[in-house]
């Protein structure tokens, strides 16, 4: 099999991206009742198939955001993944409300709307301080009950409860909305952490190339797994930064609250 052009494919998934993005942009979604009935709890229809192999695949989502899409959240996005043995390997991510284009291929660094290298602080970000200095994306998801439920809820209040409490008291929260424009906050620079369970590869595979792309990390969202693969439905997102991450990564581990279940 011949080895895939990567400037070719990351330069096709951009045409593709804005494609997306005009079709989007002129979409008219029915924002009546019925509409957002029921859309916190409502989860997304399972569709058969085929397991994630090593073959070069290609791994999207034409709207990652789709409830912000519904609401005229501006905050939905195209997330156009390319992975080769499983390893996320070019990413492209296009918010046509923002006009925002996050791309990446492996090896060739990060950048935003083609000509800003990320992160977006330099070459050096500053070190990450600890939890109580960080500013988290967390999402709280379709599914609203049960273990994950439980695991999620009881971790972002230890998160968030003062020191003197037994938390860690981080800096503030923030939820976009989106998985992969949560990545590539991180990415950017402007987030420090983010922390998810129940996503899917087609959530996070082309932000996985712009995060790593841009000296940040992901691990596995449960204590313990600094290897995560690309459909382990569960990751810890760290940005890119002088020193700090594998520190700021266990603290985190010490707050969560249970095991994730998702991919198991």
């Amino acid at each position: 099999m011949a080895t895939p052009n990567l400037n070719e494919i990351h330069d096709t998934l951009i045409d593709l991206a804005f494609k997306a993005g005009e079709i989007i942009n002129n979409a008219l979604p029915d924002t009546g009742p019925d509409s957002k009935k029921n859309t916190s709890t409502a989860k997304k229809p399972t569709p058969q198939q085929l397991p994630l192999t090593t073959a070069p695949t290609f791994i999207i989502d034409p709207i990652d955001g789709t409830i912000n899409f519904i609401h005229n959240f501006p905050h939905a996005c195209v997330s156009l993944g390319f992975a080769i043995n499983k390893i996320p390997t070019v990413g492209v991510v296009y918010n046509p409300s923002t006009q925002t284009l996050y791309s990446a291929i492996k090896g060739q660094g990060a950048f935003k709307n083609r000509t800003t290298r990320l992160p977006l602080s330099g070459p050096t970000p500053a070190p990450l301080t600890g939890l109580s200095n960080a500013l988290v994306a967390i999402e709280w998801g379709s599914d609203r009950g049960g273990a994950n439920w439980g695991v999620k809820t009881r971790t972002f209040e230890r998160l968030g409860a003062d020191k003197s409490q037994g938390g860690a008291m981080v800096r503030s929260f923030r939820s976009l909305g989106s998985a992969a424009l949560n990545i590539c906050a991180v990415a950017e620079g402007v987030v420090d952490v983010y922390w998810e369970g129940g996503c899917w590869e087609w959530d996070v595979c082309a932000g996985w190339v712009i995060l790593g792309e841009a000296g940040g990390v992901i691990v596995d969202g449960n204590p313990g797994g600094w290897e995560v693969a690309v459909d382990g439905r569960r990751y810890l997102a760290v940005r890119g930064a002088e020193k700090g991450q594998r520190e700021i990564v266990e603290e985190f581990w010490s707050y969560i609250q249970g095991r994730l279940t998702y991919g198991n």
